[in-house]
């Protein structure tokens, strides 16, 4: 009796050449040699990280590792060194390369492989871009975040031969490292991507008191822009960061580390609207794109659409401009609503307490208009956990965030900031597990969004995952480089507890810390764990001076005294440690 081939898990690699059929008509011999050289040269380098090329089948190549992280390595290191490679070739004919990486049982027998786990390969193949490399969430689960790469959460894929939607991460070429430096020599902020800021549009009604209202379209434009995970979107802090300045395009764009900018102004008139939008290339300052909109106000969701649509489609680059892929706009019913929610906006992004508290009057309001205005229920319970975060209501307020987040998921459950803010919600509630499956669903939803993976970093932080920590805060600095100062605080969180100390001295003196109560205590123990003992004790002292005052007054603090939440006891007794030895803690 003949025994069946004994099937194994194994990570498995799918490469192809991209458009082989149209090279091998520009000449047959040559593009023939070149492919073979292309996926001999693919070969030598997977077997440098302990893989084994299986099969090339003409103008595809399957290999076998026992681990994810040697096939993304070889993957990276090959697409790299193929691309300089390609550049030394005169003509046309330049054999470019995707990649799938999967995980899955397959059978190999006599060099062959078959099985589900490389008909899963070839689909994340399929649909990586040119000298892109596409892999299986599955396969970015099981990579130690210590590999210096950068992924891109590209979201649910249906795939031809699976029943259910498989999760594809998309990996870039550079690692962090080499991603700084070329944010610090290179102005388009990145290789991969358009790059573009939507700056801040110019309120033209002649009244001053109208300024949310332009400030509220730029935002929107902003937020739409920012769920094509294909763009690399300036977040609104960072674009609002040169309101009212005085600098050239070119100037902006080199600051912000964009290729385009799009600016615009607005004049609102009784019940019509002008809205005057460009698209400029940020290096030579070229127009690329112009129109002026006339409407009625009940229009301006209509033109936001269009306006993003357009710069879409005229910008260059590999763009998906397939909008039904993108979350559904829920429309707005009532201009007075969405009225009253630019208004609380504006307050909003202020930051101070009453600020904080007349922005939730204008969300009521909004709400009061329109009860089914999702964004109006999620930004008030924002609201309430700044309350929280800052200090600024001693009442507890994680009910009243609950009842209104909660009826804005049953409204509009594509949309990020609200998954966001479910997420913050669970996280307070103590349901860790659910927390950060609402993150990770807020991430895949907006990519570009810093809010996302900024608070996603910090729960991370607070979970004993440093390393992810890190990875997702770099990437809401890269997209918010203006950002505010709680990014410097848990990027510091994260390199304190993986002992990088300097580092974490280093990102925090950044932040504006005169009151802020957990930036001085992580602060003074980083400082202390390197004997820098002097600014430890000054940022002791202002903790101590906050810890008084508040118990004068009868305020509690951010948290219990110094009881920070970590859920890894090591983690937490690491940072008690510093605290000790900074004389905050017996």
């Amino acid at each position: 009796m003949t025994k069946d081939p004994p099937r194994k898990l194994a990570v498995l690699l799918h490469a192809d050449v991209i458009g082989s059929t149209a090279l091998v008509r520009l000449n047959e011999t040559i593009a023939h040699k070149r492919i073979q050289d292309a996926f001999q040269r693919f070969s030598e380098t997977i077997a440098q990280h302990s893989g084994t090329t299986r099969e090339i089948r003409g103008d595809a190549l399957i290999a076998e590792f026992s681990m994810a992280s040697d096939a993304i390595t070889a993957a990276v290191e090959f697409q790299s060194s193929n691309t300089v490679h390609n550049e030394s070739i005169s003509d046309d004919i330049r054999p470019e390369l995707r990649v799938g990486v999967a995980m899955g049982e397959v059978v190999v027998a006599n060099n062959t492989v078959t099985g589900e786990g490389i008909v899963l390969a070839q689909r994340l193949e399929q649909i990586a871009r040119s000298g892109g490399i596409c892999i299986q969430g599955a396969v970015y689960e099981t990579i130690p975040k210590r590999f210096p790469f950068d992924y891109e959460n590209l979201g649910k894929r249906e795939l031809k031969g699976f029943p259910k939607p498989i999760r594809v991460y998309e990996v870039t070429r550079q690692s962090r490292s080499e991603f700084s430096t070329q944010q610090n020599n290179n102005p388009t902020g990145t290789a991969d991507k358009p790059s573009i800021a939507v700056l801040p549009f110019t309120n033209m009604s002649g009244d001053p008191e109208q300024e949310y209202f332009s400030d509220g379209i730029t935002e929107d434009i902003i937020t739409e822009l920012s769920r094509f995970s294909t763009l690399f979107v300036i977040a609104r802090h960072s674009s609002f960061a040169f309101k009212g300045e005085r600098l050239g395009i070119r100037e902006i764009g080199e600051k912000l580390k964009v290729q385009y900018i799009v600016e615009g102004s607005i004049r609102r008139v009784g019940k019509r609207v002008r809205i005057t939008v460009q698209l400029i290339e940020a290096g030579s300052e070229n127009h690329i794109w112009a129109e002026r909109y006339d409407r009625l106000l009940d229009d301006i969701f209509a033109v936001q659409d269009e306006v993003t649509r357009t710069i879409v489609s005229t910008l260059p680059g590999r763009v998906e401009g397939n909008f039904a892929e993108r979350a559904a706009r829920k429309p707005i019913a009532n201009m007075t609503a969405y009225d009253y929610l630019l208004r609380g906006h504006m307050h909003c992004h202020r930051l101070t307490k009453d600020d904080n508290a007349e922005a939730q009057k204008m969300y009521r309001k909004a709400i009061e208009f329109d009860p089914n205005l999702a964004q109006a229920h999620a930004w008030l319970a924002w609201t309430y956990h700044m309350d929280h975060y800052f200090v600024w209501e001693t009442r507890d307020s994680t009910e009243l965030a609950a009842n209104s987040i909660n009826r804005a998921l049953v409204l509009d459950d594509n949309d990020s900031f609200i998954r966001t803010v479910y997420a913050y919600t669970l996280r307070r509630e103590g349901r860790p597990e659910e927390a950060e499956m609402q993150f990770e669903k807020a991430v895949e939803l907006n990519p570009n969004d810093p809010i996302a993976t900024a608070w996603l970093a910090e729960f991370l932080v607070s979970r004993g995952r440093s390393e992810e920590a890190l990875h997702w805060v770099e990437k809401a600095i890269r997209r918010d480089p203006y950002h505010v100062d709680r990014y410097y605080i848990i990027h510091g969180e994260a390199l304190y507890c993986l002992r990088d100390y300097e580092g974490a001295v280093r990102v925090i003196r950044l932040a504006k810390l005169n009151d802020n109560y957990w930036g001085n205590a992580l602060l003074a123990a980083s400082c202390a764990q390197i004997d820098k003992m002097e600014e430890a004790r000054i940022a002791a002292k202002r903790v101590i001076s906050f810890r008084d005052e508040a118990q004068t007054s009868g305020r509690p603090l951010p948290f219990s005294d110094l009881e920070f939440d970590f859920a890894d006891t090591l983690d937490l007794d690491h940072f008690r440690d510093g605290l000790r030895k900074a004389g905050l803690m017996e």
